[in-house]
């Protein structure tokens, strides 16, 4: 004779372990639709943020300072900086003459132009950086939360 287990017994945590794929996929499907620069830009901030990845890091914390961020963030400006062309080649110096071509035809919108400032390739890192922490702290709460 066999005994018939309550729905709750026999399939205990339906699709549980989907969430976290699905949770991948979307961040991978949203980075790959990264505009040019940010996709340059994205390695470099993943590989700093690997090298803090350890037990009992600063990134880990529940406040992280803000200096250890800065500095995060000044060591992947210096990075880019280094080792991508774009930044100091002939290839920004037109992008930028693009950009400031369109500026006058956008001018006409009720919402007056920002502009491209001097520090907005350091602002782009600081943002990509502390949004891949966050995905980071994230997984690391999940992780620590699994008792199997």
């Amino acid at each position: 004779m066999s005994r018939k287990l309550p729905y709750y017994m026999a399939y205990p945590l339906p699709f549980v372990y989907d969430d976290d794929k699905m949770e991948r996929r979307d961040m991978e499907y949203m980075k790959s639709m990264y505009p040019n620069i940010p996709k340059k830009i994205l390695p470099y901030v993943e590989e700093e943020c690997d090298r803090s990845e350890y037990e009992n890091s600063m990134i880990y914390d529940e406040y992280p300072d803000k200096l250890q961020l800065r500095m995060m963030c000044s060591r992947i400006y210096e990075n880019v900086l280094k080792n991508e062309k774009l930044f100091y080649g002939t290839e920004y110096a037109e992008m930028l003459s693009a950009e400031r071509r369109k500026e006058p035809m956008e001018q006409d919108l009720a919402m007056p132009s920002l502009g491209v400032g001097e520090n907005w390739l350091r602002d782009m890192i600081e943002v990509m950086l502390y949004q891949e922490l966050y995905r980071r702290r994230c997984d690391h709460r999940r992780c620590q939360r699994r008792f199997y």
